[in-house]
């Protein structure tokens, strides 16, 4: 296991480095990913187009910084290959780009189509009938979008029980808080309506992650993690500003120091 500590340094000094990008749905992101690629999913880094792998979409995107992360610490390439984000020709894009980078299973950064990727995908490895599962990461901000919705109502329907839905529930978006902008609640009893198994975690705990992926079930799980937009900095934790914003060089020192 990686320390999530380490990943949050990646992630901000990324960002600084690259002048832009989006810390706090980052940082939000960490002790769900950690646990997803070092205990959950099935993958093999030295092959990472394995056929039988299990598959992961970020539909928040531009949590990419902490995919990337990720996949560099995992050995999916090396982490030098982090100092390249958002420059001219990298194979580190703003979002994922599948094309460019090992271990991205999908690209995304439009948000609201992560989960219908995922249904096609699911559906597609069971045909083969293959075992493999697929995961897919959504941003509460996202919910706003209609065709999430779309996708959750047919997911059951179509009882495709190699899907795992994963809610990165920040409350915080673009431009104020979720329930501010377009309120999403009550998230549990929603996705239960339509059929999914429903478990909740502290977002950043990882014996309650364990726990909520442990979830016994017949039907899709959704996981619904409670998590701190900019988790790790005080400074920018819980504020809309830090959603796109890189730190300067004083805020960067700051924010390793807290930290440490």
């Amino acid at each position: 296991m990686i320390s999530s500590r380490i990943i949050r340094e990646d992630i901000l000094k990324m960002i600084h480095r690259a002048g832009s990008g989006h810390p706090g749905g980052s940082l939000s992101l960490v002790e769900v990913l950690i646990h997803l690629y070092w205990k959950e999913m099935r993958i093999d880094p030295s092959n990472p187009n394995w056929e039988d792998r299990d598959r992961l979409i970020l539909s928040k995107g531009h949590g990419a910084p902490a995919l990337y992360s990720i996949l560099a610490r995992r050995g999916f390439f090396p982490p030098a290959s982090l100092d390249s984000l958002r420059k001219f020709g990298s194979d580190l894009q703003g979002h994922p780009h599948m094309q460019s980078l090992p271990g991205l299973d999908c690209s995304t950064g439009s948000l609201g189509q992560g989960l219908g990727i995922a249904a096609g995908l699911a559906l597609g490895l069971s045909l083969k009938k293959s075992d493999a599962r697929v995961f897919c990461i959504l941003g509460d901000g996202e919910l706003q979008e209609g065709s999430i919705w779309e996708s959750a109502m047919s997911i059951p329907n179509l009882e495709q029980k190699n899907i795992v839905a994963v809610i990165d529930r920040n409350r915080v978006q673009l431009d104020d808080s979720v329930k501010n902008i377009m309120p999403v609640e009550p998230l549990a009893e929603k996705w239960r309506a339509f059929g999914w198994t429903v478990a909740n975690c502290n977002g950043h705990d990882s014996q309650e992650i364990e726990r909520a992926f442990a979830t016994p079930t017949d039907r899709p799980l959704v996981i619904i993690a409670d998590t701190i937009k900019g988790k790790g900095v005080s400074f920018m934790e819980d504020l809309a500003l830090w959603h796109g914003k890189a730190p300067d060089r004083d805020q960067l020192h700051e924010a390793l120091k807290e930290l440490k």
